[in-house]
């Protein structure tokens, strides 16, 4: 069952980008990304089908099972996120091909469902790696927002306010430890480390929490100094609407960031400790 879900994940992705690409309307980043979604989501999916049928997932230096499910949880939520945004954009009552797009999207998000709810139901028996532990998905989350309030960013937004290219500092910065983090555990170098890996998280969570909490108050400070309400002549992709997205998004990663730091504490001194 596993293995038909991700051929129908492969072909339903493969629709979506075809039939949003003929459907045009490229000069959004919102557009670009739903597109990379679908490409994304469609090429690791194949992937996994090429290198599972010719058995060459055995011979990978890292945990296989542990990678295709963690795959299938970013994928779901990417297709998720992808549903909501490429129907509210770009969708019309002709706009047929839009359409299209947008219910295969949400075909596609319940197959890449229903493969987690299978492999996290029925497990074969393995130790669970880093990606479908806790903090690794939560790092996961972490990069995957940080995904979506660059896409939201526009450069004209933050480049004469030191206030702002503060919050996209942070944003960058902590974008880039967490995929590190996720590739040294990958990789399993962790251990080559002349320090604890795990404290290192612990206060890289903590002052990635702190950040936040200096973005999350700021951004919204200075962003909607001007304009608190949405003006009345902004378009369709008004450059408000994405001061408000990334105001959200940084709120939701401040919360993720801040439960990964308490559950590294308590799994570090309450857990390994006893």
């Amino acid at each position: 069952p596993v293995g038909i879900m991700r051929i129908m994940a492969a072909i339903l992705t493969c629709m979506c980008f075809s039939l949003a690409g003929a459907a045009g309307d490229g000069s959004s980043s919102y557009w670009a990304w739903c597109m990379f979604t679908w490409c994304f989501c469609f090429f690791f999916t194949f992937l996994i089908v090429i290198l599972e049928f010719t058995t060459v997932n055995s011979k990978v230096p890292f945990a296989w099972d542990d990678f295709t499910t963690a795959f299938a949880m970013l994928a779901s939520v990417m297709c998720l996120i992808v549903s909501i945004i490429y129907p509210t954009f770009f969708t019309c009552k002709t706009c047929h091909r839009a359409i299209g797009a947008s219910v295969v999207s949400w075909v596609c998000f319940a197959t890449y469902a229903g493969e987690v709810v299978l492999t996290r139901l029925y497990p074969r028996g393995e130790t669970s790696g880093f990606l479908s532990t806790v903090p690794g998905i939560m790092k996961m989350l972490e990069t995957f927002i940080a995904c979506l309030i660059f896409v939201s960013l526009d450069q004209s937004q933050y480049t004469a306010n030191s206030g702002l290219q503060w919050c996209v500092a942070v944003y960058t910065l902590c974008f880039i430890f967490s995929i590190i983090i996720i590739l040294l555990t990958l990789a399993q170098l962790t251990s080559y480390l002349p320090i604890s890996f795990d404290m290192v998280v612990i206060v890289y969570n903590i002052l990635a929490a702190v950040m936040y909490t200096t973005a999350m108050v700021i951004w919204p400070l200075y962003s909607f100094s001007k304009n608190k309400q949405r003006p009345s002549n902004c378009g369709h992709f008004c450059p408000w609407d994405k001061l408000v997205v990334v105001t959200f998004m940084t709120i939701f990663n401040f919360i993720v960031y801040t439960l990964d730091a308490v559950y590294s504490i308590r799994l570090v001194f309450c857990i390994m400790n006893r």
